[in-house]
């Protein structure tokens, strides 16, 4: 008698069998839904902005009341939330607060702005600069070279100018105000221009657009646009900067800009930090240092 699961036919059925197993994609892992659930109500919670009535965390989360209060129930019970006794609201729980000091404590900010700007630089084809602000000003930190690269005496360690660069616009505008208003002081001491600048509209207007470009002001010939990133506390963490040579068509600065306020939401937003809704966007406008005019 003929073995038939040692056939050729056998042997290429099980080999077809085999071949779609391999190529079949894989189902989705599945988890518990009521861990979902709990999760969901808690990252309602902390959305909330602070102590938040049991219609307002429901509201947020997208369920009903009395599924999100036997939720929250658990929650309390575990530490995760914690009901006011006098009020009624909710609000984040100790055990809650320990777990978003251990995330922060393992976060890396230049780690996440490495594979962020990097990718920008890549997609862009535009170089990428990071500043923070020292002891001398803003300070190049990182530099991320686009295609083709930027032939300029900027590098790592170059300080940019507070009112006539674009980096420097963002930190005016978003930074430390009496740290930037006395900065500002200086740098316009150094400035022998007659006419005094609108420091203030500066500052309006490069917060109105969450961002500042310049065309020329600081080295001719290079355009750069800037944006800021926001930390956990709302507050400036460091200013990335796309620059761009002739060679790139003044008609895609647009798109890089949307590309770089995306990637430092992208950022703000992986740190914990909220990004500012601004009422317009930076799109092809060139910020220069407006002054008054004498009368």
């Amino acid at each position: 008698m003929t073995d038939r699961t040692n056939s050729p036919k056998a042997a290429g059925a099980r080999s077809l069998r085999g071949a779609a197993a391999l190529t079949k994609p894989a189902p989705r892992r599945r988890g518990i839904q009521s861990v979902e659930i709990g999760l969901r109500i808690l990252g309602a919670l902390a959305a909330c902005g602070g102590p938040a009535p049991l219609s307002a965390v429901a509201q947020r989360g997208g369920l009903s009341p009395s599924q999100t209060h036997r939720y929250l129930s658990s929650l309390v019970a575990s530490g995760m939330a914690r009901q006011q006794p006098d009020t009624g609201l909710y609000d984040l729980g100790t055990a809650s607060i320990r777990l978003g000091l251990a995330a922060l404590a393992r976060l890396d900010l230049f780690a996440l702005a490495d594979v962020a700007f990097a990718e920008l630089a890549r997609e862009t084809g535009r170089t990428c600069l990071i500043a923070v602000w020292g002891d001398a000003g803003a300070t190049v930190v990182r530099w991320y070279r686009g295609a083709p690269p930027v032939v300029t005496s900027l590098a790592i360690g170059s300080i940019m100018p507070l009112l006539r660069s674009a980096t420097g616009q963002v930190f005016f505008a978003f930074g430390d105000r009496a740290t930037m208003d006395a900065e500002a002081v200086r740098s316009l001491a150094h400035d022998r221009a007659s006419a005094p600048v609108d420091l203030d509209a500066i500052r309006r207007d490069v917060q109105e657009a969450l961002g500042a470009q310049v065309d020329g002001s600081l080295i001719p010939g290079l355009r750069a646009a800037s944006a800021p990133v926001f930390d956990l506390q709302g507050e400036l963490a460091f200013v990335a900067t796309l620059i761009a040579t002739p060679a790139f068509d003044a008609s895609a600065d647009g798109a890089a800009v949307t590309a770089l306020q995306g990637a430092c939401r992208e950022v703000t937003e992986s740190m914990g930090g909220r990004w500012r809704a601004g009422p317009q966007k930076l799109q092809g406008r060139t910020l220069a240092p407006r002054r008054r005019t004498r009368s």
